[in-house]
């Protein structure tokens, strides 16, 4: 008998089977594909695995591997919204921003930038992991390049002071750059969750003066993430949006590892229920950022990072998918 080509029984790992046991093959962002090139990918996953920018405790260069191990958990169809991203639109894994020069926080951010703007080209909606939260100032450069965009902003902090240590491009700046550089619209740009003592009343200042809605955390409590995602869709309309979440947002008893935590956050389950409030609007990216392993018990923050980055891939694939309609 001829011998079988055993070509014909190899699967390649860079195409992870979905319906395989949760613990099997390499973890891939969601078990989607790793990308083999730019032309058959709708909404591209990326790892930027970068802390160089951070104030507190470092270890968030490590939250894209982690992510991805915890986004092996994820199933296809979301219980709320019976939305199944994996349906609606090609998803892949594009890897990591590859960096060259990570101990320069400006260089790293050109490289990040460049990364986007590649996967932008190629009409490739972008969805990174980070890493700090700096990395939202070089996506939003590549974002936008043809005008300012509107700003969906969730964290237990507003991101928006100036200086520290002599660099103003860290983690506690980067919406204070955005505004700077024209990349948002701070009229149609919302913080939700702010909470956490702080030396200076600066960043809150800034926000609030330039015009930004700021949603304090016991503003949040009381109306609820329902009535504040809302207010929010309303806010931006049909503005092109750009969706960050920072980790953080969560109390630390649901996300112990994160560089920052303030107590008195959102519970797992009022995130989700604000995330499920903000479909169907114009996005044009997204990140999730500072998980910190390192900081974490039980990969509890990992597993929230990853269960709330699907909750946004729902929201931008649902888009995507009207889009090519």
């Amino acid at each position: 008998m001829p011998k079988k080509d055993p070509e014909l029984d190899y699967k390649s790992p860079s195409t992870p089977n979905p319906f395989a046991p949760r613990f099997t093959e390499i973890a891939t962002f969601m078990r989607m594909p790793i990308a083999q090139t730019l032309k058959d990918a709708d909404i591209g996953i990326f790892g930027v695995p970068y802390d160089g920018a951070l104030t507190n405790r470092a270890g968030t260069r490590h939250g894209p591997r982690e992510v991805r191990n915890q986004s092996s958990l994820m199933r296809a169809i979301n219980h709320a919204t019976r939305i199944n991203p994996f349906e609606l639109a090609r998803i892949r894994d594009m890897g990591d921003v590859p960096f060259t020069r990570m101990f320069e926080i400006e260089a790293s951010h050109d490289e990040i930038e460049a990364f986007a703007t590649m996967l932008l080209g190629a009409d490739i909606l972008p969805f990174a992991i980070g890493g700090d939260h700096s990395i939202s100032l070089p996506l939003l450069r590549a974002i936008a390049k043809d005008g300012p965009v509107a700003l969906i902003h969730i964290d237990a902090h507003a991101d928006t002071t100036d200086s520290f240590q002599g660099s103003k491009f860290n983690h506690g700046a980067p919406f204070r750059r955005a505004v700077e550089e024209g990349l948002i619209d701070p009229a149609k740009t919302i913080q939700i969750g702010i909470r956490g003592t702080q030396n200076t009343s600066d960043g809150w200042d800034f926000s609030e003066a330039s015009g930004m809605r700021v949603v304090f955390c016991e503003e949040f409590h009381e109306k609820g993430p329902a009535a504040i995602a809302a207010e929010a869709r309303a806010l931006v309309g049909d503005m092109p949006v750009y969706l960050t979440y920072d980790i953080d947002s969560l109390d630390p008893v649901y996300a112990p590892g994160t560089g920052t935590p303030e107590i008195g956050g959102m519970t797992t389950h009022q995130a989700q229920v604000l995330l499920r409030g903000l479909r169907n609007l114009n996005y044009v990216g997204a990140d999730l950022v500072e998980v910190s392993p390192p900081f974490d018990a039980g990969d509890v923050t990992s597993l929230a990072g990853a269960a709330l980055a699907f909750e946004i891939l729902c929201l931008l694939a649902e888009v995507r998918s009207k889009r090519q309609s």
